[in-house]
Formats: structure tokens, sequence, C-alpha cells
């Protein structure tokens, strides 16, 4: 048995409301054991003998979409590999007046050009990094919508691709 965490993009903001408590259950008819969410925001561990991230996300989608009557975009990823993705983050997680994020992504083009944009950001308000299919950030509080960066990432083109999170709530989920 693996365990898993779903990172789920866009819920209960922009008119998707979903409660965990139907969220989870959603996991538990799915087959999954130690269902349990974290936070509001579309964080859920669960533990499953399947073995491939990518067909697991395919039935959460699925699932979502059943339940919920939403375009669902998921992120699976087994706790091995949050753990390592936390563990790189390449910034000081703990910078007062600072925001640590991870985004992630599924398309290897969209990570090299989120990247491209490093050159037009301004050191004192932001700086990101790249990692194995992630994308670290760090912004300056108060400056997360507003910044470069901030806008940047928006856009309507990468909502089935990208989401992000605070590097405190992947700690959490490691926990």
């Amino acid at each position: 048995m693996t365990r898993y965490v779903a990172l789920l993009r866009g819920i209960n903001v922009g008119g998707i409301n979903i409660k965990m408590a139907d969220l989870r259950r959603v996991f538990v008819d799915l087959g999954f054991d130690d269902v349990r969410t974290v936070l509001a925001s579309g964080n859920v561990l669960f533990t499953s003998d399947a073995t491939d991230a990518a067909q697991l996300k395919a039935t959460v989608e699925a699932a979502l979409r059943e339940v919920f009557g939403y375009e669902a975009w998921v992120f699976v990823l087994d706790i091995a590999r949050l753990a390592a993705i936390v563990e790189a983050y390449p910034f000081d997680p703990e910078r007062d007046g600072w925001h640590p994020y991870v985004m992630f992504t599924a398309e290897p083009g969209v990570l090299a050009d989120l990247l491209a944009l490093r050159g037009d950001l301004d050191p004192a308000i932001e700086r990101i990094a790249g990692g194995d299919g992630v994308l670290y950030w760090e912004v300056e509080r108060g400056r997360t919508l507003d910044s470069t960066f901030g806008k940047n990432t928006g856009k309507p083109k990468l909502k089935a691709v990208t989401t992000t999170r605070n590097l405190r709530t992947l700690v959490k989920l490691l926990k």
C-alpha cells in the first residue's frame, strides 16, 4: 500500500464549492483507505495499492466530474515524492514577511515557459527556481497577486496544468 496526496486545482474558489466531507466520501467510494482531507483547499491524503499515479489521477478526476459536475484537475503524488519536493525548496521557507510556494505542473513546456520569466522578476519582491516537475516561488507577503510572476500564473491557459500550494501546507500534508 502506498500513501498518496491528491492536490485539487481550483476548488472552493471561483464558484466550485465542495465540502470536505463530500470530497472525502468520493475517495472512500473509490476504494481508497485512510482518506483524510487537509484544509478546505483540495488536499486529500489516501492510501491505495495502485502504483500508477497517472491512473489514480484519471480515476479521481473522472469521479469528481461525475459527482460534482465540474472539470476537475488533480495532481497525484506519492508521499515520498512530495517529501523530496518539500526538502528541495531552495529558498528560506521561514523568511519573515515572505510566502514560500510550490507550483506543480503537468507539462514540462509550461514549466520552462514559467521559468523563462525569471529575468523579468524583481528579486526584492519575488524569486523563482525550477525543481522536479515543480516551480518554487518566494514572494513578498501581500504581493502574491500583483507581482509579475503572480500576474503571469493567473492566465486561463494554465488552469488545467498547474496548481500552487504554500510550502507550509505541503509540510502539514507530510505530518
